[in-house]
């Protein structure tokens, strides 16, 4: 319930502002979903809920707020402290590559370092390859098949996800960016659906948490669908099709960028003949490996062991 007390005193941006802050410090709430701090935290949440951009004039802190503006900021700091609810669900909004992304409890929040591979093309790793054919398998909310479609003006590219509830804040994301003609989105269970289909490059973000990081994780993360999340007791049960599958969906040379998080030890433990290509980010980020088709049907007959 919001305390009428607290909507009475605290007035202005500021105050809101720093209130969040001694909220979020306070409830000892997880930070990952954008953030590390609880100032970023509070930014994150108090401005688009005012309809303000993040840069906004720093003067209008000051700025005092009506009687409604202020209920819904103490319910949004409120949800996030007692609820746990991550900010993006609150705002609906996320921002991957630089862009914002619609989301809700139906995908996982963006936070892949994929984004950093985009803004370089994909380079050195699609080496003389032009992708004009593009899957993003595994979508959630659209926002690496979409950046990638900005990034490559003459690519087409399929959004593909098994969650018909995905799908759905995919095309709204689709829509938001006017890339109906380029964009499509297909419910399939990875490859299913996409008989006859090949592309010059496919990026994953699949499920890959592990059946004891799943029990370790925060309650923040327990609001995101756990279909997004959960792949088996070593996290790899969709990883695996991919690799035996990705081949018969790839042209000559076409490469397969797939992240698996904290299950990288366990993939490399899974097939310790197989010499996984790592990428290296610029930001510290790690567990995204890529193949092209040729290395991948190489290993055919280790990934189908």
């Amino acid at each position: 319930m919001t305390n009428p007390l607290i909507i009475d005193e605290l007035l202005t941006i500021r105050d809101y502002m720093r209130w969040a802050q001694s909220r979020f410090k306070a409830g000892e709430i997880f930070y990952g979903h954008g953030t590390d701090n609880a100032h970023d935290e509070a930014v994150q949440l108090i401005l688009p809920l005012l309809d303000l951009p993040l840069d906004f004039d720093p003067r209008l802190l000051d700025a005092r707020l009506i009687r409604d503006e202020r209920i819904r900021l103490v319910e949004a700091i409120n949800s996030r402290v007692d609820e746990r609810l991550p900010v993006p669900y609150i705002t609906g909004e996320a921002w991957f590559a630089g862009m914002p992304f619609y989301v809700d409890e139906r995908v996982l929040i963006p936070r892949s370092p994929i984004a950093e591979l985009i803004a370089v093309d994909f380079q050195p790793w699609l080496g003389d390859i032009e992708p004009l054919r593009i899957l993003d398998l595994c979508t959630g909310s659209g926002c690496i098949g979409i950046a990638c479609a900005l990034q490559f003006p003459d690519a087409s590219v399929d959004l593909v996800d098994i969650s018909e509830d995905a799908l759905d804040v995919a095309e709204s994301n689709v829509v938001r960016y006017a890339l109906e003609e380029r964009v499509d989105c297909i419910e399939s269970d990875l490859f299913t659906e996409l008989t006859d289909l090949r592309y010059d490059l496919i990026v994953s973000n699949p499920p890959y948490v592990d059946a004891r990081d799943i029990a370790e994780m925060p309650p923040e993360y327990r609001h995101e669908p756990q279909l997004g999340l959960v792949a088996g007791e070593d996290g790899l049960d969709i990883v695996r099709r991919i690799l035996l599958e990705a081949p018969d969906y790839l042209n000559e040379g076409g490469l397969l960028i797939v992240e698996v998080g904290n299950s990288w030890l366990a993939l490399e433990e899974a097939f310790p003949a197989v010499a996984f290509t790592w990428i290296e980010f610029e930001h510290g980020e790690d567990g995204v490996f890529c193949f092209n088709r040729e290395e991948l049907l190489a290993y055919a007959a280790l990934f189908a062991a």
